[in-house]
């Protein structure tokens, strides 16, 4: 008896590969928008989050042009990546949500854990955000680096290696990279004073602070995220 495994898709897989099957069979032509993002989130009953996560992916397929507040175009096809091709990875939204769950509890265990060498890197960390003269990958790379080392300094292993993979989903996914391009592009750059302010509260070995700011911090970059990549939402469509 042969079967194929059952397999539990990501979302944002569905909703893209739906969407990519209509431009596919010319049921919606190049040059047409797609309907609006609200629009579309109430058609397929899944989040706008879940929405705007589909929308990057037909743009790395190449099926779709995202155009930020004037909507979502459909190109002429030639020679296209399936969106199900992609890598079957949660979603840069999805990622932020589950950080949002662990650093900040991680920061406020690493404020009674830290150690001077590692409260030294995140400084310098913010440093290098904050240098003007610092390169967009070196502030990525300083990003990255200040959020692992708090993660190692709870001293707790499950912890550091969960927060650990999330970032590696975060470089490593096509879908993930691109999202943050296109974040960096629309002029986001990593906050220097929320990772200031998460750095002072680890100095004075405040946990309740340091998780606190944390989770302002992460809060705050899933909003902006979601008000960079708006799509046009004509309630007219």
């Amino acid at each position: 008896m042969q079967v194929d495994a059952v397999k539990v898709r990501r979302l944002y897989l569905e909703v893209a590969t739906q969407i990519e099957q209509q431009i596919q069979s010319g049921q919606i032509g190049p040059g047409e928008r797609l309907p609006s993002e609200r629009d579309l989130a109430s058609r397929f009953e899944v989040s706008r989050p879940t929405i705007r996560e589909a929308m990057i992916a037909l743009e790395i397929a190449g099926l779709v042009e995202i155009k930020t507040g004037s909507g979502i175009y459909v190109l002429a096809q030639t020679e296209t990546l399936a969106p199900h091709s992609l890598d079957d990875v949660p979603g840069p939204f999805e990622v932020l949500e589950a950080r949002l769950l662990i650093e900040p509890q991680a920061a406020s265990l690493a404020a009674a854990r830290i150690s001077k060498a590692q409260l030294n890197s995140i400084e310098q960390a913010v440093q290098i955000m904050g240098d003007a003269n610092s390169s967009e990958h070196q502030k990525e790379q300083a990003d990255e680096l200040f959020h692992v080392t708090i993660a190692q300094a709870t001293d707790n292993s499950a912890l550091a290696s969960t927060i650990k993979w999330l970032w590696e989903l975060r470089n490593q996914s096509a879908l993930s990279s691109r999202f943050h391009q296109r974040v960096r592009e629309l002029g986001v750059q990593p906050y220097v004073e929320e990772h200031r302010k998460i750095f002072n509260a680890l100095k004075l070995r405040d946990p309740e602070r340091a998780r606190t700011a944390m989770h302002h911090h992460i809060s705050n970059a899933i909003e902006q995220d979601m008000s960079v990549l708006d799509l046009h939402d004509n309630e007219d469509d």
